[in-house]
């Protein structure tokens, strides 16, 4: 697990510093007395955006405040920061995310299961390196990128896909109707991009649903992603009309999500049904 993900965790768990607080402490409290960490590096910390390279000291300091006795846990910690914030591979692509991508992509191939749904294209961890440049190319025009941009997005977006699949995490998606029928690139594309999802949804921990075209059924206008992160609090995430990445821990929205996904679930196909609506999209 991320190191800035436990941290929180453990500042949000941790003994209260004031009396009739149930627990947990504050990041300004936390860094109270610690020689090189501010309440703002603290945040970037707890974001995966930074670590404790140069102040390693302020990391033993810290946890011995978490009350993190236990010395192979105490090394594990240390192991995580020396790897540093986010794995040095996502350092190439953070120029080219949106606010927010960056923690999220770091917490992504940490999760135990991770619940997708997109209604109008295909889910990013299912497509194919085509069918990605094809929807980064029909956007350029519109929202004015690079050449340079799409091809790094798309080096970003087959990178996270190889990384989750190469996890031992359960994954379950849910694709409207129109996110199979809606055309990016040509036929070719379209054609590899249905025999890649259908190889994938027979996979025992790979399941794929379609929510078809049907009235009085329940669906989400939004696309959205659930990651279950074991013994962490599960996180929302979900894009926003300024291209940034929204998420939230909140046990609410993240019930509220899961209650979205469950009744979008029993009104989609079934599994064998997707994969026979697949194979006559082919």
């Amino acid at each position: 697990m991320e190191l800035g993900t436990q941290l929180r965790h453990l500042r949000e768990n941790c003994p209260p510093v004031e009396e009739g607080r149930a627990r947990g402490m504050t990041r300004k409290e936390a860094v109270r007395g610690l020689k090189a960490t501010s309440e703002a590096s603290l945040a970037r910390i707890e974001r995966g955006e930074a670590n404790f390279r140069r102040n390693v000291s302020d990391l033993r300091s810290l946890l011995k405040r978490y009350n993190v006795s236990d010395e192979h846990l105490v090394e594990q910690m240390l192991e995580l920061n020396r790897e540093g914030p986010g794995e040095e591979w996502l350092t190439q692509f953070r120029h080219v995310m949106p606010t927010g991508m960056p923690h999220y992509v770091g917490l992504e191939a940490e999760a135990s299961e991770i619940l997708g749904y997109h209604p109008t294209v295909v889910y990013g961890l299912l497509q194919t390196e085509d069918y990605a440049r094809a929807l980064f190319e029909s956007q350029r025009p519109v929202e004015d990128t690079t050449s340079e941009f799409v091809q790094r997005n798309i080096e970003l977006r087959m990178e996270r896909k190889r990384r989750v699949l190469a996890q031992n995490v359960r994954l379950r998606f849910i694709l409207g109707e129109a996110a199979l029928r809606t055309p990016y690139g040509d036929e070719e594309t379209m054609r590899e991009q249905y025999i890649e999802i259908a190889k994938l949804a027979e996979q025992d921990r790979i399941q794929v649903q379609v929510l078809p075209f049907k009235p009085r059924s329940y669906r989400s206008n939004h696309d959205f992603t659930i990651l279950d992160l074991g013994g962490l609090p599960s996180r929302v995430q979900t894009d926003n009309a300024w291209g940034a990445v929204s998420t939230s821990d909140k046990p609410r929205e993240v019930d509220r999500f899961k209650q979205r996904f469950s009744a979008m679930v029993g009104a989609a196909l079934g599994l064998e049904e997707t994969i026979t609506f697949l194979k006559k999209l082919t």
